[in-house]
């Protein structure tokens, strides 16, 4: 505990906890150092004792000062009395400054029945004007129900990176995630999961995992479809996906097709209604060309770029959103209810476009990562940019709804990676403190995203797995959030495997993740022959783990082979959403990631062993079909596979 009773009170009233247990029930006290270095990067002055005194007065005064609320949540469509009113004459604006109601001077503000969204109150009484934000949000977001009719659908997850095709580049592209949905929409799969598909930086030459991307509100433009483009059959055939042959090879045939480019009406109205967004993220881009990928390495005054290559970067843009649109229609008119299942990566990387663009709303000084705990015991620091609180709520969570909206736009569900992130996120500074966590806005980023849900008719799924707070999963379920259910870790405390989701409906079940052995690997110890390997446990720990691995597999009931068994426990959980990995679909031993390796494993570089043509016809993936057709989570009809 801080011996400082001021920066103790600041840390207090700016939402720094003073303690956290970590995975043994052990406390862990935030540390002076920790507070001062999360409250600065929250952009308060603590850069001596006077100014954490001065700090704390005037977060104290503002707030005494206020006659009204900063924020307040309503519920959207209904009439909203408001406890407020002092006699002040007021006015609510949309975001595009329009006066959408208004009125006398009263005792009570009674809001009209308001569409989703965020408006500004302003309220003037006996001279003084006061602005209250105002988020009107669905009690709910909206249910696979709502969007579909139905209650239990499956899916199929995949690498979009490692899809195979006779046309592609070497790396898949969205011509390649069109195909594959309309080979699962054929076999009765209401929706297509897939890795984020985030802007990685146009000029990053070395950046490929997609849970690190340059700008979650923009596409990785290396999955644009090229379609006839030659040159690539050596890239094309590699065993792993050979990203450093890739990326100049396909850009080298952007600027081909750029530069043929004769202008195009739709492009226009791209831009702008991409607006002065669009237009620094593109500046970003243009200017990362000359200065290099990392902005904190640039001079102070970067200087113009060229506004054509502005342009190019835009088009870019434009090309992947469209070719992104074109994959959800086809997956669509192939009979998924849903179609696109689209994730959203916790943090844009520090040195890219987000955290140059953003810079406003950005924590400075910290990373976001993760306490010990059951999925890493070491503790994880992920050296990804955080959204900072009271900076974004001074933006009105203006970041935030566009990256929301960028990601919900082709979909009909995404995943919120580490939603816990919602509630307190883990801060680990750069000046060697230990890390400690900083409640966020809880209630109002929860409606943030009802309102841009609501917008984009888009279900949510929480990533909720690690140390959770006590009731959190109840309060997320009460939002129409759903959980997200692991196989590999729901078991009893005597090993056994549990139902998935623990009986829940309101959550995706599924065996396996990017981050966790696939079927085979996992019944076979692929995963521990790695750490084994890597010198993390010894041979002792690996067999021990082995052993209790395989008793869990001997006691489950077979239905058949363990895939079958492990798939038909899956598809007759009470869970609306199953999800079934096409590495498990294609019996893979690898994982697509091993956490804790950067170069040691090949993450987020293997490629499936079947072209998609042959895909579409894989005994194996009509065997999964019929067990979730069995379990009537099947569309009553497939969509055709062309």
């Amino acid at each position: 505990m801080s011996t400082d009773p001021d920066l103790a009170a600041l840390a207090d009233l700016c939402g720094i906890l003073p303690a956290y247990h970590d995975l043994h029930g052990g406390q862990r006290i935030t540390s002076p150092e920790t507070q001062r270095a999360l409250l600065a990067a929250d952009g308060v002055d603590v850069s001596s004792p006077a100014a954490i005194r001065d700090s704390l007065a005037a977060l104290r005064q503002a707030g005494q000062d206020r006659w009204f609320p900063e924020e307040v949540i309503i519920e959207a469509g209904a009439e909203a009395h408001l406890g407020f009113g002092l006699g002040a004459t007021w006015a609510l604006r949309a975001g595009d400054d329009e006066v959408v109601a208004e009125g006398l001077p009263a005792d009570h503000i009674t809001l009209p029945s308001l569409a989703p969204d965020i408006y500004v109150l302003r309220a003037e009484a006996s001279g003084r004007i006061e602005e209250v934000t105002v988020l009107a949000a669905p009690s709910r977001l909206p249910s696979i129900e709502d969007l579909t009719g139905q209650t239990r659908l499956w899916g199929l997850n995949c690498a979009l990176y490692g899809l195979r095709s006779d046309r592609n580049a070497g790396l898949g592209d969205f011509d390649d995630l069109a195909r594959m949905a309309e080979i699962a929409g054929g076999q009765g799969a209401g929706f297509l999961g897939i890795n984020p598909i985030h802007s990685m930086g146009f000029a990053d030459r070395t950046a490929i995992s997609p849970y690190s991307p340059s700008h979650r509100g923009y596409l990785n433009t290396s999955h644009i479809a090229l379609n006839g483009a030659d040159g690539f059959q050596a890239i094309r055939a590699a065993e792993h996906v050979d990203y450093a042959a890739h990326k100049p090879a396909h850009s080298a045939a952007l600027e081909a097709m750029f530069a043929v480019f004769q202008g195009d009406s739709g492009f226009d109205a791209f831009r702008q209604a991409g607006g002065a967004d669009l237009a620094r993220f593109v500046r970003f881009e243009a200017l990362s060309e000359v200065h290099g990928p990392d902005w904190t390495r640039w001079p102070d005054d970067p200087g113009p770029p060229e506004p054509a290559r502005e342009t190019f970067h835009a088009w870019l843009q434009w090309r992947a959103d469209g070719q992104l649109a074109e994959a959800q229609a086809r997956a669509k008119a192939a009979g998924m209810p849903l179609g696109l299942y689209l994730d959203l990566a916790v943090g844009p990387r520090r040195d890219g476009a987000e955290a140059w663009c953003e810079r406003d709303a950005i924590a400075q000084g910290v990373s976001i990562g993760a306490p010990p705990d059951h999925l890493s015991p070491e503790g994880q620091n992920w050296s990804l940019a955080a959204f900072a609180p009271r900076k974004l709520r001074a933006r009105r969570y203006a970041p935030l709804r566009r990256i929301l909206a960028a990601t919900m736009r082709h979909a009909g569900v995404i995943r919120i990676d580490h939603v816990l992130g919602l509630n307190r996120s883990f801060w680990i500074p750069d000046d060697g403190s230990p890390g400690g966590y900083i409640r966020q806005p809880f209630e109002a980023l929860l409606a943030v995203i009802k309102i841009e849900a609501a917008r984009l008719a888009c279900a949510v799924i929480g990533e909720d797995l690690g140390l959770v707070p006590e009731g959190f999963r109840e309060t997320m379920r009460g939002h129409g959030f759903y959980g997200y259910s692991v196989l590999q870790y729901e078991k009893d405390h005597e090993g056994n495997f549990r139902t998935p989701g623990d009986g829940a409906a309101e959550v995706l079940a599924c065996f396996a993740t990017h981050d966790t052995p696939t079927l085979r690997g996992y019944a076979g110890g692929r995963d521990v022959d790695w750490w084994r390997d890597l010198g993390w446990i010894d041979a002792d720990r690996a067999d021990e783990i082995n052993r209790q691995r395989q008793a869990e597999l001997d006691r489950m009931p077979h239905a058949g082979d363990l895939a079958t068994s492990i798939h038909a426990l899956l598809a007759h959980a009470p869970a609306a959403l199953v999800a079934v990995q096409l590495d498990d679909v294609l019996e893979a031993v690898e994982a697509q990631n091993l956490p804790g390796t950067i170069d040691a494993h090949p993450n987020w570089r293997r490629k499936y062993d079947v072209d998609l043509d042959d895909l579409a016809r894989d005994p194996r993936l009509r065997d999964i079909a019929s067990i979730m057709r069995g379990a009537g989570r099947a569309q009553p009809q497939g969509g055709t596979s062309r």
